[in-house]
């Protein structure tokens, strides 16, 4: 037996604790009846529903509480085999993250433009996998390719610019890296998509284009920021200056990134508000890359069973709700004794009493104890 959700044990308590509360507050009620009447009267006065069926209400009840949490829980018994296959294309999405991307032309920033956009991406994959390389002077493949986008977008969350410190803009060498990632077998199913604001300070990026392209890989280039170009904030504050005390801007060098493009066959796009078009690079990339299967094989898995405990959990709560509760005449008597209590005319409600009352007393005065007994009480 396995559980899918054992943590929802702790509901038990609750049901515990409910039938603490069942217990005490028996108990107090009781104990408030006594206060009213001796327990020789309860039969005559107070019960108004049989005791052996107000017990296994309680119980209906506790059953279909304690069957709703190992519903919740989820057991699982019994084991199935099945066979998958998983088709799809290989992504490895190169970020820049040099300061330069935190200049504001886009909002709020380029690069945490890049990563919301790239965040979204994520929803609209259909089984590919995905890597992470983050560059700026250096390169690193930060998320092998993975199938897991949720921790993509842990990874991606925290990328920035001192993340790697190193200055420049190594696009030749963020696409070695991402070529590194890539399995050799799988010819014509792999993509990079390439997001950067800046020159390639390496002078590398063409040579390494043309490897992407001799092993089939596509190269889709996006180039964020706006065409006259940004300050780039300084970490002390203010913006970046040159020796001369000119602001530095941040320009896209679109002409390097259109002939990477067009040496792998991808796409370039110029994107100066933010939008990157990823859903239509993905379209693109979908239409011009085979679909590989990617992975095949056999997994194990275990039956789920918690419909049992769900059917008993509707079982006891409908024959808790269906028994019926014998009530008794007597609730009548009680009533309108309360009720004299409760009404200034109480002579209205003394006859029918005062009547019984005459004969009992008659029946004792005349030695019939038993007699006066039963027209007393």
């Amino acid at each position: 037996m396995k559980w899918g959700q054992f943590n929802f044990i702790f509901l038990s308590l609750l049901v515990f604790l409910l039938l603490v509360f069942l217990f005490f507050s028996e108990k107090k009620k009781k104990r408030l009846l006594s206060v009213f009447a001796t327990r020789n009267l309860w039969p005559h006065l107070f019960l108004t529903a049989n005791p052996s069926r107000l017990l296994l209400k309680k119980i209906f009840l506790v059953l279909a509480l304690l069957s709703a949490v190992v519903a919740l829980m989820r057991p699982r018994y019994g084991t199935k085999v099945e066979e998958f296959k998983r088709r799809g294309v290989d992504l490895v999405i190169a970020l820049d993250i040099s300061r330069s991307m935190l200049a504001e032309d886009v909002s709020p920033s380029r690069l945490i433009r890049a990563k919301r956009e790239i965040g979204d991406f994520f929803a609209i994959l259909e089984g590919d996998r995905v890597g992470i390389v983050a560059f700026s002077g250096v390169s690193f493949l930060e998320v092998p390719l993975t199938l897991d986008y949720g921790a993509l977008r842990l990874f991606l969350h925290e990328l920035d610019p001192s993340y790697i410190p190193v200055p420049g803009t190594a696009i030749g060498e963020a696409i070695e890296n991402s070529l590194k990632a890539f399995d050799d077998k799988q010819i014509n199913s792999q993509a990079i998509i390439l997001i950067t604001d800046g020159e390639d300070h390496s002078k590398t990026a063409l040579s390494a284009a043309q490897k992407a392209a001799e092993k089939g890989v596509k190269i889709f280039t996006i180039g964020i920021g706006s065409v006259e170009g940004a300050p780039i904030p300084d970490e002390r504050g203010g913006f970046k200056k040159d020796s001369a005390g000119n602001l530095i801007l941040s320009r896209v060098d679109g002409e390097t990134l259109k002939e990477i493009a067009k040496t792998t066959k991808g796409s370039f796009v110029q994107s100066a508000t933010g939008d990157l078009d990823l859903d239509k690079i993905y379209a693109e990339i979908q239409a011009n890359t085979e679909d590989k299967e990617l992975e095949s094989g056999k997994k194990m898995h275990y039956e789920e069973r918690f419909q049992w405990p769900l059917f008993f959990f509707f079982l006891f709560l409908v024959l808790e709700f269906l028994l019926p509760i014998t009530r008794s005449r007597k609730t009548v008597i009680l009533l309108l004794m309360l009720g004299i209590n409760f009404f200034p005319h109480k002579k209205a409600f003394s006859l029918p009493f005062e009547s019984e009352r005459a004969r009992a007393e008659e029946s004792f005065l005349e030695g019939n104890f038993i007699t006066a007994e039963n027209e007393f009480l």
